[in-house]
């Protein structure tokens, strides 16, 4: 539990940087809760996205590394947080997981549509949640996905395009009735008192026909090895980005611990 905590408060205040980062930041593209983390290459008016720089990492049991989509299978679902990680206020929506080899693939006309798993992918799972509407607020929704790659360069060169994706694409249509704009997006410095191999934020506004005005939007995405996880907020009325980043950092930290156990890490 302790452990839990410091982590906690650790990537809270790595996020505090990002958002710092975000706020003198240019506008960029946005998501949609039910999509995976990024994984396919795509063209860019940007040019080709980049990895992120080698960091030391952190030491992983290689005999428990997943190798087969069974392994993954097993590792995301174990690792992937449910309502109770965000909090005792959330609950399950329907339905609660993902669809099977479903991967959202961003167009040339920045809108999200179905695609196929990439063949880098082993498995990908999507959990859902939400604050049901009640007290005259909206419905808060949320999101967590577990995505686990065939290689850690795999996972590296994901987390890289979807830097790029907020650059190619200034604003994102994720389905009928819900987009996002001015979304930017930052990976946040790390240093040797990081908990994960890598780490980055998108921050926007949310737009939903259902809502009066714009509302908040954040992704917080982290690897480890060849897992990466994040999860997602979008906002609703009623609510402040400021009330719900420590359920956001809590459920991304629930599951980077999970990942760990699990893979007999040492942080």
């Amino acid at each position: 539990m302790r452990d839990t905590y410091e982590r906690t408060l650790r990537t809270g205040a790595v996020l505090a940087v990002g958002v710092a980062l975000l706020a003198g930041c240019s506008s960029g593209g946005g998501g949609d809760d039910g999509k995976p983390p990024r994984g396919t290459p795509s063209s860019s008016a940007s040019g080709t996205p980049t990895p992120t720089p080698s960091r030391p990492g952190l030491a992983l049991d290689p005999k428990k590394a997943p190798r087969t989509a069974a392994d993954a299978k097993r590792l995301a679902l174990a690792v992937v947080a449910g309502p109770d990680d965000w909090g005792p206020d959330y609950v399950e929506r329907s339905p609660f997981l993902s669809e099977p080899g479903s991967w959202p693939v961003l167009d040339t006309d920045c809108t999200w549509e179905a695609g196929s798993l990439p063949g880098s992918v082993l498995y990908s799972v999507t959990s859902y949640g939400e604050i049901p509407a009640a007290g005259g607020k909206g419905a808060l929704r949320v999101a967590a996905t577990v995505t686990i790659h065939r290689t850690e360069s795999d996972a590296d060169w994901e987390m890289a395009e979807t830097l790029e994706e907020a650059l190619r694409c200034p604003a994102q249509r994720l389905r009928e009735g819900e987009r996002i704009s001015g979304l930017t997006s930052v990976s946040p410095p790390y240093d040797e008192h990081s908990t994960t191999d890598d780490l980055l934020l998108e921050r926007g506004s949310y737009l939903n026909d259902a809502f009066k005005g714009p509302q908040f939007y954040t992704w917080m995405q982290s690897r480890i090895g060849q897992v990466s996880f994040a999860t997602v907020i979008k906002g609703a009325p009623g609510y402040t980005e400021a009330k719900t980043t420590d359920a956001q950092v809590r459920a991304n930290v629930i599951m980077q611990d999970r990942v760990k156990k699990q893979w007999g890490a040492q942080s």
